[in-house]
C-alpha cells in the first residue's frame, strides 16, 4: 500500500475546501436569499457632571453609663451545693439466748421450794425444813414431842475416780449435782432424789445410786438421846480432769 506524501494531503484538503464554498454559494443564491441591513438609531454620548457626596453627620458619641452609687467590695463567690452522700443504715440483729434451764432426770423432782415436802425452806405449806410452828417434828418452840438435837453426821462413803460414768465420760459431760435423801436410825441412806441437776441423766442416776449403795450415817438424836430419821444431803462435782472437788 502507498504512503500518501504531504503535499498531496495538502492539495486534497484545498479541492474538498473550494467544493464547500462553492455549494455554500450555489445555496445562496438559488434559494433567492436576501440580507437587509438594520436600521441603528444614532446615539449621542455626553458628560454627566460629578456631584459631590454630602458631608458626613457628626452624630454624638453616647458616654458610656456610670453607677451614681460609691464603689465597694466585690460579692462573695456563689455557694457551691453538693448532694450529701445517703448510705442505708446496717440492721443490728440482737440475738436473746435464753437462759439455761435446769432440768430433773425424773418428773417432779424439781428445785422449786413450794411444791411437796422438799427440805428447803420455802413459802409454802409443805411438811418439809425447820419451822416454827406448833407442830411435833423439825425442831420447832411449840409443845410438840421434842425435836431433833443432833443432825446426821457422815461416817462413810466416798466417790472415787473410776465411778465416771463411761458414757458420759466420752460425751465430756460435766456438772455438779445436788442430791437429798433419808437417814435412817440405823445410819443407812434411802429414797435419793437429786435436787439440782447436773444437765446429765447419767450423771444424776450415778450419784445417787452409789450415795444410797455406800454412804452410813451416825443417825439424828432426839433431846433424850433416841435415834430418829433425819434427812440429809450431798453435793457431788463431775469434772472431767487430773482431780475432782467434793463436798
Amino acid at each position: 500500500m502507498r504512503q500518501t506524501t504531504t503535499p498531496e494531503r495538502l492539495r486534497s484538503a484545498t479541492v474538498a475546501a473550494l467544493i464547500h464554498v462553492g455549494l455554500g454559494y450555489a445555496l445562496l443564491y438559488g434559494l433567492d436569499v436576501s440580507f437587509t441591513p438594520a436600521a441603528s438609531d444614532g446615539l449621542s454620548v455626553f458628560d454627566l457632571p460629578q456631584v459631590p457626596p454630602p458631608p458626613p453627620l457628626d452624630e454624638p458619641v453616647p458616654a458610656p453609663l456610670r453607677s451614681q452609687a460609691p464603689e465597694a467590695a466585690a460579692a462573695p463567690p456563689g455557694l457551691k451545693a453538693e448532694a450529701s452522700p445517703i448510705a442505708a443504715p446496717v440492721p443490728r440483729i440482737v440475738l436473746v439466748v435464753p437462759p439455761p434451764v435446769t432440768v430433773a432426770a425424773l418428773p417432779a423432782q424439781g428445785s422449786a421450794p413450794t411444791a411437796g415436802a422438799t427440805v428447803i425452806a420455802g413459802p409454802g405449806p409443805g411438811a418439809g425444813g425447820a419451822g416454827v410452828g406448833t407442830g411435833s417434828g423439825g425442831a420447832g418452840d411449840g409443845n410438840g414431842g421434842g425435836g431433833i438435837v443432833t443432825r446426821p453426821r457422815h461416817l462413810e462413803g466416798r466417790f472415787r475416780g473410776s465411778d465416771y460414768p463411761r458414757g458420759a465420760g466420752d460425751a465430756g459431760a460435766e456438772g455438779t449435782v445436788l442430791a437429798h435423801y433419808d437417814v435412817g436410825v440405823d445410819g443407812r441412806v434411802s429414797n435419793c432424789r437429786v435436787v439440782r441437776s447436773s444437765g446429765n441423766a447419767e450423771l444424776d442416776q450415778t450419784t445417787c445410786r452409789l450415795i444410797e449403795r455406800r454412804f452410813r450415817y451416825e443417825p439424828a438424836r432426839d433431846a433424850d438421846g433416841n435415834a430418829v430419821p433425819d434427812v440429809a444431803g450431798w453435793e457431788e462435782v463431775w469434772w472431767i480432769g487430773p482431780r475432782r472437788v467434793r463436798r
